[in-house]
């Protein structure tokens, strides 16, 4: 497959970012490919395209399927192995939140929970207890918060970060007044800017 330049920028970007989350270059790329052209791919599409090692596809879908990110389909008059992403953003922001949550930050919630009942732990001193209590408290936040946000569906997860923008220009005292609203605008929009509650 020919990538358009926008694409092949899309799929560089994306790879040169995963590598900055911790995730390897060539699972990123794939999973921008796949989410750029929109459609099944088989193994051989993915190598002649990405110019990749067969084993370096092999091994990156398959992490990606770990991560609930690419799942596998077929076609009719084809053995091979298609592979497909969601190409619904949302829907991959939730599956990065979900899995990322629980892999990394739900495992040290545990231990921050067993340090802080530990019978040893009174035996730290009160600084110490302090911090490591405070930072499972936050965390216990952070999680719950996130647990909530990933029950919501994607139009009213985009309301809540929207409305988010509005509180913290209420919160930082930004006056500034919003644009005014076209003509043609819904008459009920500069309603839209304040939070409600």
């Amino acid at each position: 497959m020919e990538l358009t330049d926008i694409q092949r920028k899309f799929v560089l970007h994306w790879g040169e970012m995963g590598s900055m989350w911790g995730v390897n270059r060539t699972v990123s790329q794939i999973h921008a490919l796949l989410f750029a052209h929109g459609k099944p791919m088989h193994a051989e599409e993915l190598c002649d395209t990405l110019g990749v090692a067969r084993s370096n596809i092999s091994n990156s879908l398959k992490e990606l399927q770990a991560w609930n990110l690419v799942r596998v389909t077929h076609t009719l008059g084809d053995r091979r192995d298609y592979f497909e992403t969601s190409v619904d953003v949302w829907e991959l922001f939730r599956t990065v939140v979900r899995e990322r949550k629980e892999r990394e930050f739900d495992p040290t919630v545990r231990v921050l929970r067993e340090l802080v009942s530990s019978p040893d732990f009174q035996k730290e001193p009160a600084d110490a207890q302090d911090r490591i209590r405070s930072t499972m408290e936050l965390m216990d936040k952070l999680a719950t918060w996130a647990d909530e946000m990933l029950r919501l569906s994607p139009g009213t997860l985009d309301k809540v970060l929207t409305l988010g923008a509005s509180v913290q220009k209420f919160v930082r005292g930004d006056t500034t007044p919003p644009p005014p609203a076209d003509k043609g605008d819904d008459p009920d929009a500069h309603h839209a800017s304040l939070p409600m509650i």
